[in-house]
């Protein structure tokens, strides 16, 4: 089963690549470091999972206010935090082949123990169990020590190091008040934000699942402290599963996992992760966790400004205790290609690969085909219909090679309709739809086209 598993993931990553999906980054060069670009087709399909959970999750809500920060926030911001100190990996390199690796994840995978944050112990199971190295299979290894995720840079204008920001929380956290001040927000309420973080991870792996440049799509929910949230914190719950399966993602595939009590951050009352099964198997997908009061009141004290909320119904001021649901979107991108990749064998004996994308995932809505290239009236009334559908929908336009080999391209890529010009067209001014999960075809009038694109894509 494993191997099964690690064979469809090495297909997807050749797909992507194939297909202008996903492309490593800096490949020219020999690549760099578990970066990747994501391509023409990679693109759209990353808008329009942010897109879906934008309108999910701030347009459809009364209750959730949008931001974009900053990436550079003041380091003060991530001392108050506790990042610039607590926010670390256990690092253990092997003196042989000099690669570096996750002690904590070496001593867990060998032995089945968790001993997050034991330095000495992961040292010494280490040497005692001669747990080999992945990469070259001797043991020999460093002391264990920690090392800080985040990434340093510089700034003209500041004396310090500076620092990108490993998470898109904190630029909520710092706007709190101003959201407050400016906005009409009324308890409970929540500040949505998409954005990039950066993690110096010791191990990037499994394509895009872990990187060390990633997106997230995070929400910080404000609640007051004397409301019964355990009903709030499984209705997140609920809406996590709920966009998972948006992305195609079936029910058997997803799952929760708590984190036990004593392994929760010192300021969290409750985290569950939604965990999703990958080619991989079975890791995180989503977070959600009640995060109390410590960020603005950490806040509040460094900076000296009062991080409240006044409910004028109640005549209080407090400090909002939070649940902080966080998706991340490479992984919801890689979610909606495992579940999307599809083998099918064809009747007539043939096999098509097709990624069968919720149709308003996929990049390419509508692609028009004329019959033949080297018929100039079936390319112009193919190029006409183009014009007249690609301001409504994402569409490509495809003459080259013969229809069979033009489906099964626009199959790989996701393309819900494929809509071809032939000789019929110029006399009864229809064109051929063909779908791309029934294969099946049918003629619509031209005039008709927008209505029936319409209803169903949308």
């Amino acid at each position: 089963m494993a191997k099964e598993k690690n064979n469809k993931m090495e297909k997807i990553v050749s797909l992507s690549k194939r297909r202008g999906f996903i492309f490593p980054s800096s490949e020219i060069y020999g690549g760099f470091a578990n970066s990747y670009s994501y391509g023409p087709y990679g693109r759209e399909l990353k808008n329009n999972i942010k897109d879906l959970w934008w309108k999910m999750f701030v347009q459809e809500r009364i209750d959730i206010v949008g931001l974009d920060g900053p990436i550079l926030l003041n380091p003060r911001a991530w001392e108050a935090s506790g990042h610039t100190t607590g926010f670390n990996d256990a690092l253990a390199d092997c003196r042989k082949c000099k690669k570096r690796f996750r002690a904590d994840h070496l001593v867990e995978e060998a032995t089945g123990k968790d001993l997050e944050g034991q330095l000495e112990e992961m040292t010494k199971i280490l040497k005692e169990e001669k747990i080999k190295c992945p990469e070259c299979g001797k043991s020999d290894w460093t002391e264990v020590r920690n090392i800080n995720m985040m990434f340093k840079t510089n700034m003209n204008s500041f004396d310090g190091d500076v620092y990108l920001r490993p998470e898109t929380a904190g630029a909520i956290f710092l706007e709190f008040k101003n959201v407050v001040d400016s906005m009409r927000v009324k308890i409970p309420f929540g500040i949505a934000q998409i954005g990039k973080a950066f993690r110096n991870e010791i191990v990037a792996r499994n394509f895009i699942f872990r990187v060390r440049e990633f997106e997230q799509m995070e929400i910080e929910y404000f609640i007051d402290p004397e409301v019964k949230w355990e009903d709030l914190f499984e209705e997140w719950l609920k809406l996590q599963e709920d966009f998972a399966s948006e992305l195609g993602a079936k029910d058997k595939n997803i799952r929760r996992y708590e984190h036990a009590k004593e392994k929760l951050s010192h300021y969290s009352q409750k985290t569950v992760d939604i965990e999703y099964n990958f080619p991989f198997g079975f890791a995180e997908l989503f977070g959600l966790a009640h995060r109390g009061d410590f960020d603005l009141k950490e806040h509040s004290k460094a900076s000296g400004k009062k991080l409240e909320y006044f409910d004028p119904q109640n005549n209080k001021r407090f400090v909002p205790h939070v649940l902080e649901p966080t998706f991340g979107l490479d992984r919801s991108l890689l979610v909606a290609l495992s579940s999307a990749y599809t083998e099918e064998k064809l009747e007539d004996g043939s096999e098509r690969i097709v990624m069968k994308f919720p149709k308003k995932l996929a990049p390419i809505k509508v692609a028009i085909f004329p019959l033949l290239k080297n018929k100039p009236k079936l390319v112009e009334k193919a190029r006409e219909i183009y014009d007249n559908l690609k301001t409504e929908y994402m569409c490509e336009f495809d003459d080259n090679g013969n229809i069979g080999k033009r489906y099964r391209r626009q199959d790989e890529i996701g393309t819900p309709y494929c809509l071809t010009v032939d000789f019929d067209t110029l006399e009864q001014d229809d064109v051929t739809i063909r779908d791309r999960d029934t294969m099946k075809q049918k003629r619509v009038k031209i005039k008709e086209l927008n209505d029936y694109l319409n209803k169903k894509l949308k």
